[in-house]
């Protein structure tokens, strides 16, 4: 990892804080803490390729009815006024690297994210946060599920991140969940899915809070104590504990 992307104390410029690391925070604050101080990032696992595929697609249809300035169909069918808005800002907004850009001044960070979609409503003008998620389960996709809290937190900061550019923003975001179906009678090069809108009324109220003990933590001269139900913190301790003798 490049020293210049860690946290420096008494550095003079606002340092950049992804939504992928202010969920890192909210995980695990020591793991955190390693990986934006010291450079000590958590082992990846492989990337989701077909998850990509999706969401590009989508990116793609949902971009054939932003041209045209009508409803997608699962927009019309949900009953959903509004139409895929056409921002000069989107492909910006859209890009892992740039994403939707804020200087929290109290904390001196320069939040960002990337934002699957947004969508306008046409009676109130607010700007409407749209994500695509899918997956592939027997079940009823929902957010019923204890993980996928980190699901809401990362509409929600989309929501905040651009209220504080100074855009209306409806509460009311959208998952556009698509599900990978096992009953088909082969696969034959082909995967369908079924895809459900699914509301959430997001609350950002917990960010301000988040933000002040992440600065909090990153000015510390010490990590905070490992979390007892952080697996990679448990890990680590149970591999130090083993040394490095063998038999």
């Amino acid at each position: 990892m490049a020293a210049a992307k860690l946290f420096k104390p008494g550095a003079a410029a606002p340092f950049p804080l992804s939504r992928s690391k202010v969920e890192l925070f909210a995980d695990c604050p020591r793991c955190f803490y390693l990986d934006r101080r010291l450079g000590i990032a958590r082992p990846s696992g492989p990337p989701f390729n077909l998850n990509s595929a999706v969401d590009a697609l989508l990116k793609t249809e949902f971009d054939r009815y932003r041209q045209l300035a009508e409803p997608h169909p699962l927009m019309a069918a949900a009953g959903i006024r509004a139409v895929p808005h056409a921002h000069p800002e989107l492909e910006t907004w859209r890009n892992n690297f740039r994403g939707v850009r804020t200087v929290h001044e109290a904390t001196q960070l320069e939040l960002f994210g990337a934002i699957d979609d947004v969508w306008r409503d046409l009676d109130s003008g607010d700007l409407i946060v749209a994500d695509y998620k899918s997956t592939s389960k027997s079940s009823e996709v929902n957010l019923d599920a204890e993980w996928q809290v980190s699901y809401k937190r990362q509409m929600e900061f989309y929501q905040w991140l651009l209220r504080r550019r100074g855009h209306p923003v409806a509460r009311r975001g959208w998952f556009v969940y698509c599900n990978g179906q096992r009953d088909r009678p082969a696969f034959e090069g082909r995967l369908e899915f079924t895809i459900k809108l699914i509301p959430y009324d997001g609350g950002d109220g917990w960010i301000e809070g988040t933000l002040a003990r992440i600065r909090d933590t990153l000015v510390a001269p010490e990590p905070p104590a490992a979390s007892p139900d952080c697996e990679f913190c448990t890990f680590a301790a149970r591999a130090s504990r083993a040394g490095g003798s063998e038999g």
